[in-house]
């Protein structure tokens, strides 16, 4: 009964706009949204597909002037009949229209129920629900490409390919156990050998792509870190190209971290400019380099900016000795200036990249975009036919379909009788079921649509 429920929800920002959206689905939504709103024609005499001009009113009170677009079921995002009505983008009026739509029948839409009914009613698989709100949430052109190819069902075509191969040797295994008259399984378990290694290597491919996939969807968190006047905030206003941070030729003009999204090759970059690193008796300036060095566990990419113009000491030293074992690009900032560090000089020490930088003449900022994409991405970010896997919960899929297939593997070399292959080969069928949802649970679906946002 509460499946079948007509929903109803604000579907854009609660923000004042031109335009506000409010979205009801469910059987009762064309006679529900009719009570309400009065134009030339009824909307249950309307057809399919088109757009009503009119008025909401409570009782006799006008409300709002609106254009209600109705969309009959099964033409429709969740298969139900779905209208949208077009209010002014008030805030007032778009929760005033939504509460006369709940006192004639509807009631409000949880998180994600539209997506919900989506994937219940069969016209979107549970990875191309997960990619909507990939798509929603998306920071970066690449990012969004990503999710588009993951909605176009890409990923679906991938796995039930994969789930069909399974299935057939299953089939084939459970036919030559129930009938080996007509099924021999002699030489068997060689071929299935094969196969099993040919799956393995395709779920590998989708596992290696999540490394960069989640980067593509999360973003590389990259912390600035150096001394006090090494530069830092301006390179922060460099990459970000505005003036994000305060600088002075005074040390330890940063005391707090500064936080800052921006794009370098289509990829998204979180940047953290943190104070400079030094010994202080200052307890404020103290707190802000305890909080640099506690961001450093957590930072996919570091940028170490060095003084060219200085020699190394004993700062630049302990820094080093702190993110040695990290993702680092080492920038001898000041280029412009008298030099007395070089490059050369650097990568013998530390072996790291090593890129001469000015935020003045913008020298070097070119390198460190390319090396930041060779770093992450292995010289080049492929968006044509490359289908990253961006979500935690499908590699975890994945990872346990592989774990299968490896099983049976095992259960061959040990010459295993071929009924144990078929329990890890409809193991690996049914993990790899999860990720589209052909054998999700329903309180998994429920946990996964309930991080929508509302009206979608």
């Amino acid at each position: 009964m509460y499946q079948s429920d007509t929903i109803c929800a604000i579907a854009t920002s609660l923000n004042s706009s031109g335009i506000g959206i409010i979205r009801v689905s469910g059987e009762e939504s064309l006679t529900i949204v009719d009570s309400i709103f009065r134009g030339k024609n009824k909307l249950v005499d309307c057809d399919t597909h088109t757009i009503q001009y009119g008025h909401i009113y409570d009782d006799n009170e006008l409300i709002d002037e609106v254009l209600i677009m109705i969309m009959r079921a099964p033409r429709s995002y969740t298969t139900e009949d779905t209208i949208e009505i077009d209010c002014h983008g008030g805030i007032l009026v778009l929760k005033k229209v939504l509460s006369l739509l709940v006192k004639a029948g509807a009631r409000i839409a949880e998180p994600g129920e539209f997506t919900k009914r989506a994937f219940l009613n069969g016209r979107i698989d549970l990875s191309e629900a997960e990619s909507i709100m990939d798509l929603i949430s998306s920071n970066s052109e690449l990012a969004m490409k990503n999710s588009v190819k993951q909605l176009s069902g890409s990923l679906k075509k991938i796995i039930d390919g994969l789930r069909d191969s399974i299935i057939y040797e299953t089939a084939y295994i459970e036919s030559g156990l129930d009938d080996p008259e007509h099924y021999d399984l002699t030489g068997y378990p060689e071929e299935l050998s094969i196969k099993v290694k040919e799956l393995i290597s395709s779920v590998d491919g989708l596992l290696d792509s999540f490394n960069s996939g989640h980067i593509l969807k999360e973003g590389i968190n990259t912390l600035i870190l150096g001394k006090p006047n090494a530069g830092k905030s301006s390179l922060l206003n460099t990459l970000s190209r505005r003036e994000r941070a305060i600088v002075t030729d005074i040390p330890g003009t940063t005391r707090d971290t500064l936080e800052e999204q921006i794009t370098i090759n289509g990829v998204s970059l979180n940047i953290i400019d943190t104070a400079g690193i030094r010994e202080t008796e200052d307890i404020v300036e103290k707190i802000g380099v305890d909080k640099a060095l506690d961001c450093i566990d957590d930072a996919d990419l570091i940028l170490f900016v060095i003084d060219s113009s200085r020699p190394i000491d004993e700062a630049d030293e302990f820094i080093m000795d702190k993110i040695f074992d990290k993702k680092v690009i080492i920038l001898l900032n000041k280029s412009d200036l008298d030099t007395v560090i070089s490059e050369e000089d650097i990568c013998k020490k530390y072996n790291k990249p090593v890129i001469s930088f000015s935020s003045v003449s913008l020298d070097g900022l070119k390198t460190l975009e390319s090396t930041i994409t060779d770093m992450f991405f292995s010289g080049q970010v492929k968006t044509d036919d490359t289908l990253y896997i961006t979500n935690s919960r499908q590699a975890a899929c994945l990872s346990n379909a592989k774990n299968s297939l490896l099983n049976v593997l095992t259960s061959i070399d040990n010459m295993m009788p071929e009924d144990f292959f078929s329990i890890d080969l409809m193991d690996a069928y049914n993990f790899l079921g999860e990720i589209t949802g052909e054998t999700i649970e329903d309180d998994l679906a429920n946990k996964i649509f309930s991080e929508f946002c509302m009206g979608k």
